[in-house]
């Protein structure tokens, strides 16, 4: 569901995700359909635990292990002052390029937890996004008797997905690994004591994975301000698989390839 407003939102998000993944980004938030004024999220956004706040006592169940992620804790900044060593390291991996063109540089590891998190809801926190808006404006083709989603609009994609494309993937999930403890952190600060960010990022790139194929044009319909996909299916659909069928086929076939390569890498070392 979304309308102009949103639409416009739309573009002031992606992911890591692919990016971390992929820069989960490599998030995406050219990864979100929002534009323009942007509704509110059910979820909080992250916080720090208050210093006088004990960490929690139950060891996370961890199904899929980072080696090394407490060990390397200690060689870390603070998680609130850890930017500009996760955009250095992001930045020898996909260039200092495309990290000041793309990243948004306050609070990245923060940000790309929670939207890791929320892409498989319903709805993401536009106001959290960790990319920067995709340019231009939403493409609707329209005909006497059907409203599509525009193949112009996949176009707008292609400069982040170019620099997804270009990844090493090899060489993030070692950035990764080395970070881990602070995207631990950051997930735990989110409200999930107990649990492990990994587990979570697997989970979510197998759910991203399942996204279906949806040849353009893509039918819309208005039934009130917002548009929607006209196929309930589609429509029904979660944050994150709607933003991978509204970047076009071709697009969603290039970030399911590196989102597939990235848990490889993640779970071989696991």
């Amino acid at each position: 569901m979304w309308d102009q407003d949103l639409e416009d939102a739309s573009r002031r998000k992606l992911m890591w995700l692919v990016g971390a993944v992929v820069a989960a980004a490599i998030a995406a938030g050219g990864w979100y359909w929002y534009a323009g004024r942007a509704r509110p999220v059910v979820e909080a956004p992250p916080l720090p635990r208050a210093a006088s706040q004990p960490a929690p006592s139950e060891e996370p169940s961890i199904a899929h292990p980072i080696p090394g992620a407490a060990a390397g804790s200690a060689a870390l900044p603070a998680l609130n002052d850890s930017d500009a060593v996760v955009r250095d390291s992001l930045a020898g991996v996909l260039g200092r390029g495309p990290i000041a063109q793309f990243l948004v540089p306050q609070n990245v590891v923060r940000h790309i937890v929670v939207t890791v998190d929320n892409l498989p809801r319903r709805k993401v926190a536009v106001e959290l996004r960790p990319v920067k808006p995709t340019p231009g404006q939403a493409v609707v083709a329209g005909r006497a008797d059907m409203t599509t989603l525009g193949e112009a609009n996949f176009e707008r994609y292609a400069p982040l997905v170019k620099v997804v494309q270009g990844t090493d993937v090899k060489a993030l999930a070692v950035v990764y690994e080395r970070l881990y403890p602070l995207f631990q952190q950051a997930y735990e600060d989110l409200g999930y004591p107990g649990k492990y960010f990994n587990d979570r990022l697997v989970e979510v790139i197998d759910h991203l994975l399942q996204t279906p194929e949806v040849p353009a044009p893509i039918p819309l319909l208005q039934p009130k301000v917002f548009w929607e996909y006209a196929d309930p299916n589609l429509e029904n659909r979660s944050a994150g698989q709607k933003l991978l069928m509204r970047m076009g086929p071709q697009n969603a076939r290039i970030l399911k390839a590196k989102l597939r390569e990235f848990r490889a890498e993640i779970l071989k070392k696991g």
